[in-house]
């Protein structure tokens, strides 16, 4: 299955958080989205990782994603090197998305710029003829996605570019609050962290608000890039 848009997460719902609004925005247009975990987020203070594929199984659906896999790589373990550079790279040549989502290029977490730096080098290095893979028995072509954003994540960063998300807010939400083990339940007694408090979920919210605000829409997502976007003429910015 070709795809319009694989969107690449070192831990589930990292996805669902960074970008869910623009994803559930994208399917509804039509394009053919997938997502790929790098890990199944098994460190996770919270819950466990057979919790943690339900849950991402339940976000999956409600984006309404054409496919949804994990590489199991380790969780705060895994390296930007050869190795795991090949696994992404068979994920590419698999799917030969145009656009490549992931995580935040500097982030708290130490995962999400590693992850983030291990995607955008794969994609790279997926358009070499001369790296050859092979998937279920089967040669794969070379490929390389035109384009590869970052989505932001705990920090702040100053977005590049804003995606109006505006009536996908609430699909976004939904989608988040599918990982019921990680974020804020005051009925729980799992222990309290960053991203368990009321603040943190919130705190989504009123981020895709302000962003919105600054375009003069509801709800916005941003986004940062690796090198200069183009455009035909000046109309073509809003």
């Amino acid at each position: 299955m070709k795809l319009d848009i694989l969107a690449f997460g070192a831990h589930p719902d990292d996805v669902e958080l960074g970008c869910g609004g623009t994803i559930a925005k994208e399917i509804a247009m039509g394009k053919l989205v997938g997502i790929i975990d790098l890990t199944r987020g098994e460190l996770g203070t919270r819950g466990s990782a057979e919790i943690r594929d339900q849950e991402a199984a339940k976000a999956a659906k409600i984006l309404g994603v054409s496919i949804r896999e994990n590489l199991e790589m380790r969780d705060g373990f895994f390296q930007n090197n050869e190795a795991h550079q090949l696994q992404i790279i068979k994920m590419i040549r698999k799917y030969q998305p145009e656009i490549v989502l992931c995580n935040a290029q500097d982030d708290r977490h130490i995962d999400h710029p590693k992850g983030s730096n291990l995607v955008s080098d794969a994609c790279f290095l997926s358009g070499l003829m001369k790296i050859q893979t092979s998937l279920d028995g089967q040669n794969q072509d070379h490929w390389r996605p035109k384009l590869v954003y970052h989505y932001i994540q705990w920090k702040n960063s100053t977005p590049d570019f804003v995606v109006d998300i505006s009536g996908f807010e609430d699909k976004k939400q939904q989608a988040i609050l599918a990982y019921s083990s990680q974020f804020y339940n005051p009925n729980t007694n799992e222990p309290i962290t960053p991203i368990a408090s009321k603040n943190f979920l919130e705190s989504v919210h009123y981020r895709a608000q302000d962003l919105g605000r600054l375009i003069g829409v509801d709800f916005a997502e941003g986004f940062t890039v690796e090198r200069l976007l183009a455009v035909n003429s000046l109309a073509d910015l809003k």
